[in-house]
């Protein structure tokens, strides 16, 4: 499920993180790292609960219309179709969703009034009203509505932006990418789906895995070879003042270019100048492409940087 865009970032969190500890080990860092990859997966199960519970709101609306001593026409027979969306109620019977729920104790049970404020929203908005109106229920219609929610109404919630990042300091920079990764969810869903439904896993591969601890331990490892390499490359700057970040971002990208045969130079490349333009300053990513590519030919031409597979020979 997790982007290996994000598990860059996350070593590259980390790593920050470890060389500012003077209380620090690869074990910790390691640890550590694994967390908040696992915190990662925290939100995406967050998120598919969160339209589950806001439909339970609106079913205990209905039913105290109901019970109302003198109901009027419309609380007896109000819309249900909200409520009796398909896809809400393969969410909520879900044994993967409910199972990691229990287990990781993920759940809206200490957000109800958040949760009931978004049920206002939601209700008020045009999506909901254009979705109650339709001639007919359909399961694409169902689906496309539970896109909609994640898309236009908890996308542009600053609520909720607000709300996780003071649940957890790690949601700060993935929530826009996790909400990308429950709309994927949804849509591929089918009517035919039960409850034992796979939703995604957390790596995409154990390639994955092994690909994020081996990114942190290796630059870990070969710190002062990588420190040397940048000295010997930057003569003409002040190392002391250069953007600590910026550094950081060029050992993690000479560890994956020197360590992962597999990845095409030009991919790792372009990841860590991307990196740069979010987490440095503004002239980084300039600077580090200029810098790395010294670097990166250097490599080359004395055989550290060995790249295998179809079309990974050639490249920048």
């Amino acid at each position: 499920m997790i982007s290996r865009r994000l598990l860059r970032v996350k070593v590259l969190q980390i790593l920050y993180a470890y060389y500012k500890n003077q209380d620090r080990t690869i074990a910790k860092a390691e640890k550590e790292l694994f967390f908040s990859v696992g915190k990662a997966y925290d939100l995406y199960h967050y998120l598919l609960l969160l339209i589950v519970d806001v439909a339970f709101v609106s079913e205990k609306k209905i039913e105290n219309s109901r019970g109302k001593i003198i109901p009027s026409h419309e609380d007896l027979n109000p819309n249900t179709r909200f409520i009796n969306n398909s896809v809400i109620r393969q969410l909520a019977d879900n044994i993967q969703l409910n199972s990691y729920s229990n287990s990781h104790t993920v759940n809206w049970s200490d957000q109800e009034d958040y949760v009931r404020i978004l049920h206002d929203k939601l209700i008020n908005s045009d999506l909901y009203h254009e979705y109650m109106a339709l001639p007919e229920s359909t399961y694409a219609s169902d689906k496309k509505f539970v896109e909609k929610f994640f898309t236009h109404i908890i996308a542009a919630d600053e609520d909720f932006y607000s709300l996780m990042e003071e649940k957890s300091i790690y949601w700060n920079d993935e929530i826009e990418f996790i909400i990308s990764m429950v709309v994927r969810t949804i849509k591929g869903f089918s009517q035919t789906d039960d409850t034992y439904t796979s939703l995604m896993s957390l790596y995409k591969d154990r390639d994955d895995e092994d690909f994020v601890k081996t990114l942190l331990r290796k630059a870990i490892i070969n710190h002062t070879d990588h420190m040397e390499l940048i000295k010997a490359n930057t003569k003409n700057w002040d190392l002391e003042r250069i953007a600590y970040m910026d550094i950081l971002i060029m050992e993690l990208a000479l560890t994956e270019i020197k360590e992962f045969t597999s990845v095409p130079v030009k991919v790792s490349f372009n990841e860590y100048l991307e990196i740069a333009k979010f987490y440095s300053t503004a002239n980084s990513s300039n600077f580090i492409n200029g810098i790395l590519d010294k670097m990166v030919q250097e490599l080359k031409s004395n055989g550290t940087v060995k790249k295998v597979g179809r079309g990974l020979i050639e490249g920048k």
